[in-house]
């Protein structure tokens, strides 16, 4: 799916790291950043959490939930969370569903190898369900000013 900033973003459920479930609907009037990225505990999945970590605090202040998806297991997530003290949610897709919909779920290529795994894109969505940002080009030692600048 090719979505852009002006559409509603797909509906969808997971679990996080605890087991419970997560659906858009359960941010029904907050302001929503979903960052999708290849996997736990890797140097730029890494920085990229620890980044949103950091300034976690001014999110909140303007509004914002922060909630990141990736296809690694709940037990790989709770201890990626504990490791980087993050406070925020992540959800296990090991289906890909949710990458699905969102179109993250892409062909990627190492050397002459080809693979499907995670395009790294952050949507931005609003009160009303409504894409309002889409961040393509992350930068994983600074994602949050691309949002909060």
């Amino acid at each position: 799916m090719n979505l852009k900033i002006g559409d509603k973003a797909p509906d969808f459920i997971g679990k996080d790291q605890d087991g419970n479930n997560i659906s858009l609907k359960d941010f029904k009037g907050k302001k929503l950043v979903l960052y999708f990225y290849p996997r736990d505990n890797t140097p730029g999945c890494t920085f990229q959490a620890c980044n949103l970590r950091d300034n976690y605090k001014e999110f909140e202040k303007q509004g914002y939930i922060i909630v990141g998806i990736s296809s690694d297991s709940q037990k790989s997530h709770k201890k990626f969370i504990e490791n980087k003290k993050l406070p925020f949610n992540l959800i296990a897709d090991e289906d890909h569903s949710i990458h699905e919909k969102y179109g993250t779920w892409v062909e990627k290529k190492f050397i002459l190898k080809k693979y499907m795994g995670t395009a790294r894109k952050t949507f931005v969505i609003d009160k009303k369900g409504i894409i309002s940002d889409i961040i393509e080009k992350v930068k994983t030692r600074d994602h949050s000013t691309q949002m909060l600048s």
